[in-house]
């Protein structure tokens, strides 16, 4: 009883400690800028977040955690995997690169609309219906039925929504360019800022295609003339566009916000916010995906085996 007490305590204060931190480090007159006379916003930095993109169903309005509500969840959380030995899921728990929580303990990174959720229409709810109906009963007939991610093409679009590891960002910047190497599968997103336009709308890439420009200390970047085949981890289509913001806001602070909108797949535009702490001693490795890929193989492979015993299993007995 004395250690789970210990152990909410210090989750509290962690909160807290992480709330104030992010807090300390945003500064509305912090100015940093390149030797060309842009705002800053090279380095390392990190976009692990603990806080959903959408709100849970079941909180309704609520915008925001207290701090003793945001340590019950991270108790429960360590409990749950307490109570699964030998079964740790994807990744072990302890090792999930897990970031920080909002300054604010949000429900949700989405903002706008104001419940929190994806607007998204009934049209779209029954095509993802549909396909999650096809990829129960298909889920390896080919590898053209994985995910660009088991696949090693690439992550998960522009922007993308964090997952267990590698979420973090490297950004270098010029008087023409800012380049953003993402960890994860290590895509590097090459953005001009010298007024050129977007490529033409019969160019389809799997991260779409960047435009950025500097609007005061804040970076904007728009990214259309995404693929049919480009999945985020969010409904979307090639007509999805995506807007980002980038002001950094103190020495190991950006301050990052990004807007969607896609008429064919949402209602209206949504809005997400999300943090992004600098990483100053860390180090990005090689995301060696093609080489070591044997799980496309052993998932295909699986699946062959899995129909051949439905075969036997279902054919007449001589």
């Amino acid at each position: 009883m004395k250690s789970k007490f210990v152990a909410v305590l210090g989750s509290v204060v962690w909160l807290l400690l992480a709330s104030t931190s992010l807090i300390a480090q945003s500064d509305n007159n912090y100015s940093k800028q390149t030797p060309w006379g842009d705002p800053d916003i090279s380095g390392m930095w990190s976009y692990a977040s603990l806080t959903p993109l959408q709100r849970p169903g079941r909180l309704g309005e609520k915008e925001f955690y207290t701090p003793e509500e945001a340590a019950t969840i991270f108790e429960n959380t360590q409990q749950d995997v307490a109570d699964r030995p030998g079964d740790v899921g994807s990744y072990n728990y302890q090792w999930f690169d897990r970031g920080e929580i909002s300054a604010d303990l949000r429900t949700s990174l989405i903002v706008d609309p104001p419940d929190g959720r994806l607007p998204v229409s009934e049209t779209t709810i029954a095509k993802q219906r549909e396909q999650a109906a096809y990829l129960r009963d298909h889920p390896a007939d080919s590898w053209l039925d994985r995910t660009n991610w088991d696949r090693c093409i690439t992550y998960h679009g522009v922007p993308p929504v964090s997952s267990g590891y590698n979420n973090s960002y490297h950004i270098v910047q010029n008087e023409d360019f800012v380049a953003i190497h993402v960890e994860m599968i290590h895509d590097v997103r090459i953005i001009p800022i010298d007024g050129r336009p977007q490529l033409h709308g019969n160019i389809r890439q799997w991260n779409g295609d960047s435009r950025g420009y500097w609007d005061g200390d804040t970076l904007v970047v728009r990214t259309a003339n995404f693929s049919e085949k480009t999945r985020h981890r969010f409904p979307s289509s090639k007509n999805t566009i995506a807007v980002e913001r980038f002001r950094r806001v103190g020495e190991d602070m950006i301050d990052y916000s990004f807007t969607v909108e896609d008429p064919t797949v949402y209602t209206r535009p949504w809005t997400a916010v999300r943090p992004l702490p600098r990483l100053p001693d860390y180090r990005q490795y090689e995301y060696a995906c093609h080489e070591g890929n044997y799980a496309m193989t052993y998932i295909l492979r699986g699946a062959r085996v899995e129909e051949a015993r439905e075969m036997e299993t279902n054919t007449p007995e001589n």
